[in-house]
């Protein structure tokens, strides 16, 4: 049986690893990884916030089919993907994390170890240890393992910052090193979607740092499986749960929201250095693949589908677009968003904008939005970004081929119609079909008819 190692960044985004079109020396071991696998250009999470994004990994459902649409537990008698592996005899253990897929005893871990014995997520030594422990035992009988190894960068407070001085002690941030690599302000190149201001250009060199870490982090744990022996029959996945934590990325449903750097390392299955960038692909496809890897059957009714012929390298059908959606921030506020992507445009419905409601959620912590509302007092565009952030529209439209960072929405540009009407035809479809209970409002919202063509999930 094949072995599988599921390794995750907190917060990441899609584009930060060198091997995604990052910056060259951020991320060496992710791109040592990608240079031995696949990487795809289109993988997406299903919703941009953290334990939602988790909770419908491991349970192959959408958050709304899962009960867990945001910091909440998920359903009874929802299958998670330990049911399966334990019962072809894996043993499964996680690294950090462990509190954000829920209810934790329903996941029947053989070994779980949390953040304060791991360095407050961030120490590379601890997760080596750990890993290299928890494979030692796991194998010395036999059996085939699954470990979840979930890194807490760069997930805030970043490397350096007043926010990480003032959340840990001197004596708790001795419990984790510096990343190997620092970012300093003056070498960064900000993300497009965000304004190159003083305040984003130092917080995103925060943020690369923490990312470093993080990368260091993914070293560690490669290295523990080749020390182990067993990397010539693990199946390595790299994502992250979502976008970084500025404005316009986690905790919506824009492009660098969910958008995840996937790297796939299957010996046998996967061709060194080889890539995909024209299927779209979901993080609810990881469930069925992992049964693949295992040998075990994929239980009726999952949301994904495995990648498993996309690996070996053949074309798929029904990969020309992906769905995202959003309920919930971490303090429990929603601000309900669905998405629906294609190769040329993006389309997003803000079921709370245009009623009075102002949005608001971590991304707006630290450095970056403090600063684009400082900028904003002179610069009339910046105040216009800001102003539409808070507010939004209630339809955002983008044409990704000539606007990639999705900076000015056309929703309302009349050459355009047949495409917003096409994408809100698609959104109405998928929402009727998996069953949203959203589904009712965005057809009232928009003038729409309820699809009676599609037929709701159980």
């Amino acid at each position: 049986m094949t072995n599988i190692l599921l390794i995750t960044a907190d917060d990441m985004d899609g584009n930060t690893p060198g091997s995604f079109g990052g910056p060259g020396d951020a991320t060496p071991n992710l791109d040592r990884l990608a240079g031995d696998g696949m990487v795809f250009g289109r993988a997406h999470v299903p919703a941009a916030v953290c334990q939602p994004s988790r909770s419908a990994l491991m349970t192959g459902l959408w958050p709304h089919r899962n009960g867990a649409e945001g910091f909440e537990p998920i359903n009874d008698g929802i299958g998670v993907i330990n049911d399966q592996l334990k019962r072809a005899g894996y043993r499964v253990g996680i690294l950090g994390k462990v509190g954000h897929i829920q209810p934790v005893e329903r996941f029947d871990w053989d070994m779980a170890v949390d953040m304060r014995q791991l360095g407050l997520g961030r120490s590379p030594e601890a997760y080596g240890t750990r890993a290299e422990e928890f494979i030692t035992e796991a194998s010395k009988d036999g059996h085939p393992w699954f470990l979840m190894a979930n890194a807490h960068d760069p997930h805030r407070p970043f490397h350096g910052s007043a926010a990480e001085r003032e959340l840990w002690s001197e004596e708790e941030r001795s419990e984790y090193p510096e990343p190997s690599k620092v970012f300093r302000a003056d070498e960064v190149d900000v993300p497009g979607f965000l304004p190159d201001i003083p305040g984003v250009r130092q917080e995103y060199a925060e943020y690369l740092s923490s990312s470093r870490r993080c990368d260091d982090v993914v070293g560690a744990v490669l290295a523990a499986l080749d020390r182990s022996g067993a990397a010539h029959h693990t199946l390595v996945i790299f994502l992250s749960d979502n976008g970084m934590a500025f404005p316009f990325a986690k905790a919506n449903c824009y492009l660098r929201s969910t958008l995840t750097p996937l790297i796939v390392r299957w010996p046998g299955v996967t061709t060194p250095g080889s890539s995909n960038d024209e299927a779209f692909v979901n993080m609810l496809d990881l469930f069925p693949t992992f049964c693949d890897a295992a040998g075990v059957p994929v239980p009726e009714g999952l949301d994904g589908t495995s990648l498993t012929k996309l690996l070996t390298g053949r074309s798929e059908e029904g990969r020309d677009r992906v769905f995202t959606v959003f309920h919930e921030t971490s303090a429990k506020q929603r601000f309900e968003m669905r998405c629906v992507q294609d190769t040329r445009y993006g389309y997003i419905w803000n079921g709370w904008a245009e009623g009075g409601a102002q949005y608001r959620a971590e991304n707006m912590w630290g450095l970056s939005w403090p600063a684009m509302l400082e900028a904003a007092e002179k610069d009339q565009a910046i105040r216009q970004r800001a102003d539409f952030y808070l507010t939004r529209a209630r339809e955002e439209l983008y044409d990704l081929a000539a606007d990639p960072e999705c900076l000015i929405n056309v929703a309302g540009n009349p050459d355009l119609e047949p495409v917003l009407t096409r994408t809100r035809n698609s959104l109405s479809r998928w929402m009727t079909t998996t069953g949203d209970p959203m589904t009712a409002e965005f057809h009232t919202g928009i003038g729409l008819d309820v699809d009676q063509t599609a037929t709701p999930a159980p």
